[in-house]
This record gives structure tokens, sequence and C-alpha cells, in this order.
């Protein structure tokens, strides 16, 4: 994802997501969940994705990897040496997830040890080092969406009964010890967090009382001086007024536009109001190469071809017009 902020080389009030959902790298081997996904685990993708952050940064652009462990999402044909899916249970999901044989259902995942659980903290913190390796100018940790950090959270694929697990304060102690490793790992200025209360992705589902688990963990995650929190907004405005008090930092809004609605040019009000810093921008943004300058003209904008996502060729990704 590209940004722009005070507190980042650009002075614009737009986030652009160059990825769409279910496609960032995954920070080791075991959090694939789809195919043909990039990583950020070896030394070769370390190689792999300097031309695209060169790319960037010649265009004079910030580009963050947002880092994405699928979790119990997934399939064992999309992982390699017999693994299987992993998560904080053994809680299969309902829904099928896309495979070269096919659409085939999600499968009970392997509920993680302690010392899995301490692999996948420490497979964050490596996949940040890498991606500074790599050029990126810091990561975004992916806890939205029903993934394996939103997983943590929640209170139907969480069963544990051991400090993972249980009450709001465990169940969240997974997406801050990550916070904290990845922290350690390449300083707090280049790690944002994407967060998604309510959001019912991949069969997830939240404490009913999400403020109890969100407002604590959110006031947790400002103790660290993150580079941003990144919240889509799928509840409503009152928990989200809620995140922004307990959020010190750059406060990035996905606003609940309804599904498969763009987010649209009077977004930028809420950064006039006072109710984010930064507005993000996915489709709208990959329809529109030149989406600052549509916005500023409220228009047009083309449509994005939602037949082309999730693969494929170029068709749908780079081929949309500029204006003039």
């Amino acid at each position: 994802m590209i940004l722009g902020s005070s507190r980042f080389p650009s002075t614009t009030c737009w986030i652009q997501r160059v990825q769409e959902p279910g496609s960032g790298p995954q920070p080791s081997v075991a959090g694939q969940g789809y195919t043909n996904t990039p990583g950020l685990h070896s030394a070769e993708q370390v190689e792999a994705w300097k031309p695209v952050t060169e790319a960037v940064h010649k265009e004079g652009g910030v580009i963050f990897a947002q880092l994405m462990h699928t979790g119990r999402i997934g399939h064992p044909v999309l992982l390699p040496d017999g693994l299987v899916p992993i998560g904080p249970s053994a809680v299969k999901a309902e829904g099928k997830v896309f495979t070269h044989e096919g659409m085939l259902d999600f499968v009970e995942p392997k509920e993680m040890t302690e010392a899995e659980i301490q692999e996948a903290i420490a497979d964050f913190a490596n996949a940040a080092r890498n991606a500074i390796a790599a050029g990126f100018d810091g990561v975004e940790i992916h806890g939205a969406n029903g993934y394996l950090v939103h997983q943590f959270l929640s209170v139907n694929a969480n069963r544990r009964t051991d400090q993972w697990g249980g009450s709001a304060e465990n169940r969240a102690r997974f997406a801050l010890e990550v916070a904290k490793a990845t922290v350690a790992a390449i300083g707090a200025d280049k790690v944002g967090i994407r967060l998604s209360p309510g959001a019912k992705f991949n069969d997830i589902t939240d404490d009913p009382d999400m403020a109890a688990t969100y407002v604590p963990l959110v006031e947790e995650l400002a103790g660290l001086d993150l580079a941003y929190l990144h919240l889509m907004e799928q509840a409503d405005r009152e928990l989200t007024t809620k995140l922004r008090a307990a959020w010190a930092g750059v406060f990035i809004l996905n606003p609940d536009t309804g599904f498969g609605v763009p987010t649209g040019p009077d977004a930028i009000d809420l950064v006039k109001d006072g109710t984010a810093d930064m507005i993000s921008y996915g489709a709208l943004f990959l329809a529109n190469p030149d989406l600052p300058e549509r916005l500023k003209a409220r228009g047009p904008f083309n449509e994005p071809d939602r037949t082309t996502f999730y693969g494929g060729t170029e068709q749908g990704y780079t081929d949309y017009p500029a204006l003039g």
C-alpha cells in the first residue's frame, strides 16, 4: 500500500491500497491461504520485491507491505510439505477457498501450540525486517477480515482457555505481542496495524461488546507509538469515535459504505470534521490511477471491473485510463 500524510513524505490525505483484500504478503509459508500470493519470508522474495519498491520511490511514493497470515483460512493444497492451516483453536470456518483444484471447503485448522504461537509472532517480526531489506518504507499488520490476528480477537474462532483466549484481554494478547515484536524489529515509526471490529468476513464473530475488546487493545497499541491505526469500519460510527479517542497517532479510516460500494469523494469530509486523519481508498484507487485529481474535481470516476479481481492478467489492474 502507498501512504501519504503529515508523518510521511507526501502531504496528501489519501492512502492507496495496491492489493485487494486477501493478497497481502504472507510472513511465513504457513501463512498462505490463497493461490499465487506473494511472501516476505525468503531471500528470493526480498530480491523480487526490490524492483517494485524502487519503482514506487522513483515516482515519489511511499510503500508499506501489509503482512497477512491467513490462519485457518486456506486449504492444505495451498501449502507445501504436508502443512495444514493453523488457528487459535481447531474450529473450521464455514465457506470455500479458490485453489488450482477449484473451490474447496475450508478445513478444520490445527490448534496452535504455545511454540507455534511464538513462532508466528517471530515470523511477523522477521517478515518486517525482510520488508525493510526489500525497500519497503514500513509494514502494516493485517489484524482484520477474519485472518489470524483477527481470529485470536474473535469469540468463535478462538475457544482457548489459556493466556491467549477467553477474556478480552487474553484474546487481544496475540495482536499486541505481534505489534511489540514488529516494533522491536524495525521501529514503531515503520509499523501500522489494520483492525476491522464487527467484520464478518471469513466466518468471524467478534465479542458483542466490541468496545470491551477493541478500546483497551487500541489504548495498548497507542502506547507503542505506531505509525498509524487503519480502521476498517464495519460496526457503527460510535465505536469508530471511541477508537479514535483512544488513539493519539495518525488515524486512517476506511469508512463503511456498504458491500460493494467504493469509498467516494464525500468521505474526505471525515478528515475535515476530525473523524479521521486520512481516508483509505481501495477499489476506487485501483480503477482510477489519478484518483487524487479526480477527487479534487469530484469525478468522473472509472468503475472498478470486479470480474477481474483476485487473479488473471493486467486487465482490470493497470489498464484503466487517466483523465485527459
